[in-house]
């Protein structure tokens, strides 16, 4: 019995093929698609070649280095993601209906929130047991490309971000310090002023970061600038280096509670320190959340501050 095009379509197109094909599209290539969707680089290809040997017509050519869209591609692509969008309505109305909070939560955070962000967490799967927390901690550019990207129902930064049209909710305060070893001069002095800091050595993150641009702006304010001493790529390592006195930097006090509890690094009494930002919960503006980010969004913007109080 022959088939119409479109009846072998329907009979041999797979939705975790249509998945992975506008993954690879989306996040522009099988590397990162493999990564999302916790599957491997190989699969991811054989999948793409599989949708486009059933098609029978090329999906993707490679110009450079990255995999772009052919006509046909960019017909399977809006595909695509019309049948996921309607499938992923469908499940989040099924939830609504059911009127029980359950279902997968995905959250994307900058490095530095990983401190307090398990701890709300766990308060909220504590009093939603059927949720189930995705959480993903990265830099603050690649935490970006997926709010871009819309891989995520909820994004925690500390800054809401530029030329994006989205919706920020803040929900607790995120307090900027300057610290340094124990052991170093400044610790016996008492307002220090912005000049005196940008002569100390200063361990920075990486350009991009929430805490580095914070920084750069206040000292750019006062006509002063900031020669990084040593360029690292987390707080962790930050933390250990100022413990090992090769310098000073700026920190988040929630990534400092261990470290002051046992005195093991001293915060600086800075003339225009603390400063004072806020963390922010993030998404497209024309995002439709789900009810358990609907649910999530209101537990932090309702809790977040009492969680954040010493002892919890």
């Amino acid at each position: 019995m022959a088939y119409s095009t479109a009846e072998n379509l329907i009979r041999h197109v797979t939705l975790r093929q249509m998945q992975i094909f506008e993954a690879v599209v989306r996040l522009g290539g099988y590397t990162r698609a493999a990564e999302a969707l916790h599957l491997s680089q190989p699969t991811i290809s054989m999948q793409v070649k599989k949708l486009s040997e059933t098609i029978g017509l090329p999906l993707l050519e490679r110009v450079g280095s990255c995999p772009h869209t052919t006509a046909m591609g960019d017909e399977v692509y809006a595909s695509a993601q019309n049948i996921l969008s309607s499938m992923m309505a469908l499940g989040e109305s099924a939830a609504t209906l059911d009127g029980v909070v359950k279902g997968p939560l995905r959250l994307a955070v900058i490095t530095t929130a990983k401190y307090f962000m398990p701890h709300l967490l766990g308060e909220f799967i504590s009093q939603y047991p059927e949720v189930k927390p995705i959480l993903k901690v990265t830099n603050r550019s690649r935490v970006l490309e997926r709010l871009k990207s819309n891989e995520d129902d909820l994004l925690i930064m500390g800054q809401v971000p530029v030329g994006l049209d989205v919706e920020a909710h803040p929900f607790v305060d995120n307090e900027l310090v300057v610290v340094a070893s124990t052991r170093h001069p400044l610790t016996q002095c008492s307002n220090i002023t912005l000049e005196q800091l940008s002569k100390e050595r200063f361990l920075v993150r990486e350009s991009g970061s929430g805490t580095r641009l914070a920084v750069d702006r206040l000292f750019a304010e006062q006509g002063l600038e900031i020669q990084p001493y040593m360029d690292l790529g987390s707080s962790e390592a930050i933390k250990q280096a100022v413990m090992a006195g090769l310098g000073i930097s700026v920190l988040s006090r929630h990534n400092l509670r261990l470290e002051l509890a046992g005195n093991h690094i001293a915060v600086l009494d800075v003339a225009g320190f603390p400063l004072f930002y806020r963390w922010y919960a993030v998404h497209l503006k024309d995002k439709k959340l789900s009810l358990v980010s609907r649910t999530f969004l209101d537990f932090l913007l309702q809790q977040g501050k009492n969680m954040m109080q010493p002892g919890l």
